[in-house]
Order: C-alpha cells, then sequence, then structure tokens
C-alpha cells in the first residue's frame, strides 16, 4: 500500500520578478533615448512634401545667426567660414563614392547664403541635398 500525500505540489515559476526587472529597463530606455541629441545645432528647417531617401556623408548647418557648421561623418558641428568650406568638405571626399553634402539651413537663412554653400559645392563636384521637415498634419 502506498502513502499518497494529501496536498499536491505543483511546481510553478513566479514571473512578477521578472517582469518587474522588464519594466524598469524599459524605462530606463525611454529616459535615456530622449536625452540623446542628434542635432545640437537648433534649425528651424523649411517644411516640404517630398523628403530625400539619400543617406548624407556630412553636413552643413547654416543657424539663424548666419553661422556655418559642419560635420564629417560621425563627428561634432565645427564652426567654419565660407573660405574654409571647400577645404573641409573635401577631406571627406572618397574618389570611389559621391559625396553627398546635407544642407541643414535654418528657414530665416536668406537665400543667398543658401546659394553660397551651393556655388561651393558645384565647383568642388559635391551633391547637395536640402534638408527639410515634413509638412505639419
Amino acid at each position: 500500500m502506498s502513502i499518497k500525500r494529501r496536498t499536491r505540489i505543483e511546481p510553478t515559476f513566479s514571473m512578477s520578478s521578472m517582469t518587474d526587472i522588464i519594466f524598469l529597463l524599459l524605462i530606463f530606455f525611454m529616459i535615456t533615448s530622449t536625452m540623446v541629441a542628434p542635432n545640437a545645432i537648433k534649425v528651424l528647417l523649411p517644411q516640404s512634401k517630398k523628403q530625400s531617401t539619400i543617406k548624407a556623408v556630412s553636413h552643413v548647418v547654416i543657424d539663424k545667426n548666419l553661422n556655418m557648421y559642419v560635420a564629417l561623418g560621425n563627428e561634432e558641428e565645427k564652426p567654419v567660414t565660407l573660405a574654409e568650406l571647400p577645404a573641409r568638405l573635401n577631406s571627406a571626399k572618397n574618389d570611389t563614392t559621391d559625396l553627398f553634402v546635407s544642407l541643414y539651413a535654418d528657414e530665416s537663412v536668406p537665400y543667398k547664403n543658401v546659394v553660397e554653400v551651393l556655388n561651393v559645392a558645384n565647383e568642388n563636384h559635391l551633391k547637395m541635398v536640402l534638408a527639410t521637415r515634413p509638412p505639419e498634419k
């Protein structure tokens, strides 16, 4: 005759501690992702209906005070004058691929300043992409 227990022990696993850890990680990543600033220089871009899908290797930023900055690759933006711009952009130029340069110009920047940067790019055989923001809905 075998003796049986009255209370049966069932193997279970409590997931409550695991979900607490997951929620803490989720909150941590949500908070840290808001602190990352892709563009440190604030520029209000003009609106456009179509957005370009070209990935630019470097970018030129003109802020509302007509200060010009250049960033090559993943570098930080560095101030530059119009005379220094060709040398700075040509330092990232590679013979095997076309260099696309994004131009981030504030919408209050006069058209003349934008054309000056476009002329520098044209003289140095660089392809320029004008950055815009999507239309507000």
